[in-house]
């Protein structure tokens, strides 16, 4: 499958209303100038969990966002499927490893529709041929240039984080502090190694010139701090004999990549590099590319990665962003054996797919760790949806439908700054709090000025009053583009057609 094809059916009706939308601010950007976003890439090994969701949806609102802004936007997400994680469970199901990461792909493309992912994502999976020829040409390209090496090494693995862990990175039991219950392996085999420890001045210089480099601040110093501490060099390749499945190192047949040097080239693999560079031109070159990343992959994404394209000569990325974690309750990792998972294909079956957009886009802080519960989602849900934007939007389109003939004339461009303002610095729940603030603001001057009963007494006032309302409701539903794409394309037709919700657009719980 090309990575440079979309593979989701578009839903014509959606992407009129989405593109109706544009011209709110149409003066932010020239036309069709170029933005990059993408996602990590998990592994295919297992379901997505809320992590992945709160990553994905995040990336997917500010991809949105910049559609609004009037950028050509490129969002890539896809699919880890190298590796000996993979290797491991292929084998356990009796599949060759092949067959069962492509049965792990087409899973995760229909997960993705549970988070309401837009229509014109780009895949990339690590097994694409063109993926492969690409990792192969920037091992090729970072060697030429001086930074690859061979030697033996002895180091500790741990197989679910897909990386060497040093004694620092382990519990008082001498276990991987993110996977417990996995046995680290122990490798002791001569790899090739890539010269990272060259790259320490590089990089803190890149930093300074860069100084919103990764977001939030307070990870762009915990990166510093790592590289003054020394950098080491890192494997970049294991024997096939150990670790079969994954890209053959270029001149030596003996020897896979190391899965993320080979993962990390997928950001450019998926726009055609190295052998066709015109959408690499268009959004990393001369775009913005930009890396959504959880905060146990901000050393992968914002220093290993950097380095390796330093060495490659290629143009580094333009920003990081990270997020923090989402917990169980009282901040403890969410864990089947502890029972605090909540999955989220059971939230969305419950509820609905932008009800749990909303959730991760308002409750979810931008940047530190939060929990998730069943009790804290259904608290916000009635709060915010049933009982708040639900209640808000079916009081003024029943008073639109009795008492107007048609819906008012809708003005462009009535999305506050104040809203782009927080996006673009990534605030996604700031943007989202400004949304539902306008709501108790609505809620508030239909209480204070009884539209419902001026009408009765002054009809003129009263339309003009009820017109008002049906305005500002539509102010609302634009700004709920990015965060909650369907709830807007269904409160637009409505408003627009004057036509009250024949049912609760969210049914209250109990």
């Amino acid at each position: 499958m090309s990575p440079n094809k979309k593979n989701f059916y578009v839903d014509e009706r959606g992407a009129q209303e989405q593109h109706s939308d544009l011209d709110v601010r149409v003066d932010v950007a020239p036309k069709g100038r170029a933005f990059y976003i993408t996602t990590t890439l998990p592994y295919v090994n297992a379901p997505l969990h809320m992590g992945h969701a709160l990553e994905l949806v995040r990336a997917d609102i500010i991809a949105r966002y910049k559609k609004l802004q009037n950028y050509d936007v490129f969002f890539n997400t896809g699919t880890d499927e190298h590796g000996k994680k993979n290797h491991e469970q292929a084998i356990e199901k009796g599949l060759k490893s092949q067959e069962f990461v492509d049965q792990g792909f087409l899973v995760f493309t229909e997960q993705l529709k549970m988070f309401g992912i837009s229509d014109d994502v780009h895949f990339v999976r690590t097994t694409d041929k063109h993926h492969i020829l690409s990792a192969s040409e920037f091992w090729k390209l970072v060697k030429d240039n001086g930074y690859i090496y061979k030697k033996s090494y002895q180091a500790k693995y741990c197989i679910g984080c897909e990386s060497e862990k040093t004694i620092s990175e382990l519990d008082e039991k001498g276990e991987c502090i993110l996977h417990p219950s996995r046995n680290l392996e122990l490798i002791d085999e001569e790899n090739y190694f890539f010269k990272f420890s060259e790259f320490g001045d590089k990089l803190l210089k890149f930093y300074k010139k860069n100084q919103n480099f990764i977001i939030p601040d307070f990870r762009l110093n915990e990166m510093k701090n790592f590289i003054k501490n020394g950098l080491q060099d890192f494997s970049i390749s294991r024997l096939k004999t150990k670790m079969p499945w994954g890209i053959e190192v270029p001149d030596d047949k003996d020897h896979v990549m190391y899965v993320w040097f080979d993962a990390l080239t997928n950001y450019i693999s998926t726009l055609g590099w190295p052998d066709n560079l015109e959408n690499f031109e268009k959004y990393w070159v001369n775009g913005n590319p930009t890396q959504y990343c959880g905060k146990d992959n901000t050393r992968f994404q914002g220093v290993m990665w950097q380095a390796m394209l330093m060495a490659a000569n290629l143009p580094n990325s333009h920003q990081v962003v990270v997020n923090g974690f989402i917990t169980g309750e009282g901040g403890a990792r969410m864990s089947k054996t502890t029972g605090n998972v909540v999955d989220p294909r059971d939230i969305v079956k419950e509820y609905s797919v932008d009800a749990l957009r909303f959730f991760l886009a308002k409750e979810i802080s931008n940047f530190e760790d939060s929990p998730f519960t069943i009790e804290r989602f259904k608290e916000s849900y009635n709060s915010g949806l049933a009982n708040g934007l639900g209640n808000l939007a079916s009081r003024i389109l029943t008073l639109s439908e009795k008492y107007l003939e048609k819906c008012p004339e809708i003005p462009k461009n009535t999305i506050p700054q104040e809203f782009f303002d927080f996006l673009e610095k990534f605030e996604i729940k700031q943007a989202t709090d400004y949304i539902w603030d306008k709501i108790g603001e609505l809620d508030k001057f239909i209480q204070n000025n009884e539209p419902f009963k001026v009408v009765k007494t002054d009809q003129e006032k009263g339309k003009e009053l009820i017109s008002k309302i049906v305005i500002d409701l539509y102010q609302i539903t634009r700004m709920l583009n990015p965060i909650m794409p369907e709830t807007n394309i269904m409160l637009k037709k409505l408003i627009k057609e004057n036509k009250k919700p024949e049912k609760p657009l969210f049914l209250r719980k109990d």
